[in-house]
């Protein structure tokens, strides 16, 4: 049983709201909170489920932030959303049935790719370019691909959302990261529906995050609509290096 003092209190806020900025601007917000939801006593798939409720609110709030200054169309999306949330439906399942250590072992050298790719192509995400995919193609792919993977472990999941789609259909960084909110919130809220159902939110710890979150990723996504690419590009490349680092010490320690 969790002992929630005052300053528990204010922790699991303070880190909702990094989390929530981080994540808001280049993906990564599951790095700092899954270790802090471990460190006060969740099991595992109960650190996962409670991680989904808090960080539903900050890509909540960072979606509706971008759609409502303009950067975000969710017509556009529309396709995207539905097979996102089949793709988690299908994770959050799985994950509770099967041990994820497999594909744990195997995304570290994933994302060292999409670090080393976007480190040595430095006009990557600059300006928009000209889409290597039709939407209809690529929406079934990556987002059955990308929300199963969210719904089934997670890290990582934003980086891959902001590298997919600039390079399937052309957006840069910002957009990108804009679109990437729109379905992290997708397989968030599908994926929470099945943990509730499983039993593993603890909903005091995830709402309490979640207000964190909000509050943070509403600062985060102001800075990307204000800033750019320019500002968003060495945030993505320290937030994909962190949690690659992040995974391989997980695996071979």
């Amino acid at each position: 049983m969790i002992h929630f003092s005052p300053l528990l209190l204010l922790v699991l806020f303070v880190t909702g709201a990094v989390a929530g900025l981080i994540d808001s601007i280049a993906g990564g917000g599951g790095l700092i909170t899954v270790p802090v939801l471990l460190g006060v006593g969740l099991p595992p798939q109960a650190a996962l489920g409670t991680n989904k409720l808090q960080s539903s609110f900050g890509s909540a709030s960072a979606m509706f932030h971008f759609v409502k200054a303009g950067t975000v169309r969710l017509r556009d999306a529309r396709t995207g959303i539905i097979w996102t949330a089949v793709g988690a439906v299908v994770g959050a399942y799985t994950v509770q049935q099967l041990d994820p250590g497999f594909l744990k072992r195997f995304i570290p050298y994933l994302l060292l790719v999409i670090l080393c790719y976007t480190i040595f192509t430095p006009k990557l995400g600059v300006e928009e370019a000209h889409p290597r995919m039709a939407p209809p193609v690529f929406y079934p792919i990556f987002g059955l691909l990308l929300g199963f993977y969210d719904g089934f472990l997670g890290p990582g999941t934003g980086s891959f959302w902001v590298i997919s789609l600039m390079l399937g259909l052309g957006f840069d960084m910002r957009k990108g990261t804009a679109y990437t909110k729109v379905f992290n919130f997708v397989s968030n809220i599908v994926s929470l529906v099945l943990f509730i159902a499983g039993g593993q939110v603890v909903f005091v710890v995830g709402i309490l995050m979640g207000l964190g979150q909000a509050f943070g990723a509403r600062v985060g996504a102001k800075l990307v609509i204000k800033k750019g690419t320019r500002f968003v590009r060495p945030v993505f490349i320290s937030s994909v290096l962190a949690v690659t680092a992040k995974l391989f010490f997980d695996n071979y320690k």
